[in-house]
């Protein structure tokens, strides 16, 4: 276990610390917390907390974004996946994200669990993830489980609107945006299982 401050988190992202994420973190008091995971792409109230112009304009060029979260308990690698932007992540509850670089997927869309690391990120802490991270839900380290914010350019996860052709790259695509590389064990419905070795599971 590493945490986002060490040396090695720098390959897959960074610490934000130049933006105030305090009103954010309370409007995710009203949020709950169910026994699996949930995720919300877009919530009105977050996206006209005091930090989102900031985030939009710092972080992502201008570009249009959404504010939403993924919160539950989960302990589970289950899947990996991809965006081809930076993902924000503001951690509501101390958590843990499991990651991987998108240049160790091999050329037949595999990727080998054992090249995942695992980094803690304190509860108020907020991490951009690069476009090259993999990543998925995170993982709860208190019983109560997690809540965490996630922020991306407007429409990412969203439903897809055309049709993909199923070959090469474009079997990974499951919204819009989002690329997800699988574990059998999981079970996800339609995914591509593409994840090689231990689903790899938190004690």
């Amino acid at each position: 276990m590493k945490k986002v401050t060490d040396e090695s988190f720098k390959k897959y992202g960074k610490v934000i610390s130049n933006l105030d994420f305090s009103d954010l973190l309370e409007k995710m008091n009203a949020t709950q917390v169910p026994e699996d995971v949930i995720y919300i792409p877009s919530m009105e109230c977050l996206e006209k907390s005091d930090v989102a112009q900031k985030l939009k304009n710092s972080i992502y060029g201008g570009l249009d974004i959404q504010i939403g979260y993924c919160n539950g308990h989960n302990k589970s690698l289950n899947a990996l996946e991809y965006h081809r932007c930076s993902e924000v992540d503001v951690a509501v509850d101390n958590l843990i994200l499991l990651l991987g670089c998108q240049q160790d997927i091999e050329d037949d869309f595999t990727y080998d669990t054992e090249r995942v690391e695992a980094f803690y990120v304190p509860a108020g802490t907020a991490v951009e993830l690069y476009a090259t991270t993999l990543h998925y839900a995170p993982c709860n380290v208190e019983d109560q489980g997690f809540r965490c914010v996630i922020v991306l350019p407007k429409d990412t996860n969203t439903e897809l609107t055309f049709e993909t052709s199923g070959e090469g790259e474009e079997k990974l695509m499951v919204a819009k945006n989002k690329w997800l590389i699988a574990h059998e064990d999981a079970k996800i419905e339609g995914a591509f299982n593409g994840l090689k070795g231990l689903n790899i599971t938190l004690e």
